[in-house]
């Protein structure tokens, strides 16, 4: 297996109620190219995964947004899921987080609902970006230029629909990371 994103480090964003494959999979595919990833949550602990509308496997959280910033990662995810954005989107935190990687010119991955926290960051306006069919509308009011594909990819951010769209999205994110940083992703945070 090539280990091309070696040296890379990826945090992943989750809270309670994230879909479960939406970060296990990713999650898998980064490993398996050579990054190291890190679970970060808002508290310590474990979150639980949901399939669908059941409950899923706890995962633990490595660090905690007050133990983390943008600085230490060359990439961020945030997988979907109902309720994961939903407590996500709602901590300033977490937008700031998040907006620091636009800042940084660095690659960002979301897949499902997690396009709702770039929403609510305000860094969706201008990008081409697609979501689950649900946010689609929610994408567009706030901006973007939305597209019903199972991925698609606008100088470093990578956006997806849903689980089945896994296989396209796993790739794209492998190949961003290792790209590196684009200049382009700025344009969000001056929008």
């Amino acid at each position: 297996m090539s280990k091309r994103a070696e040296g890379k480090t990826v945090a992943i964003l989750a809270a309670d109620g994230f879909e479960e494959v939406e970060l296990t999979s990713p999650k898998e595919a980064l490993e398996n190219a050579g990054a190291k990833t890190v679970i970060v949550s808002l508290e310590h602990g474990e979150i639980q995964a949901n399939q669908h509308r059941e409950h899923g496997i706890k995962v633990k959280v490595d660090k905690t947004l007050d133990e983390v910033k943008a600085d230490d990662f060359d990439a961020i995810l945030i997988p979907g899921g109902l309720f994961n954005p939903d407590t996500l989107r709602q901590s300033d935190k977490v937008l700031d987080f998040t907006s620091q990687f636009f800042a940084q010119a660095k690659p960002v991955f979301s897949i499902c609902h997690g396009p709702q926290v770039l929403i609510s960051a305000n860094l969706v306006n201008g990008r081409k970006m697609t979501g689950f069919a649900a946010i689609q509308q929610d994408l567009k009011n706030a901006g973007a230029i939305v597209s019903d594909e199972e991925v698609v990819v606008d100088k470093g951010l990578v956006t997806s629909r849903n689980p089945d769209d896994l296989p396209a999205f796993n790739d794209k994110i492998v190949e961003e990371l290792c790209e590196g940083k684009h200049e382009a992703q700025k344009k969000s945070v001056a929008a």
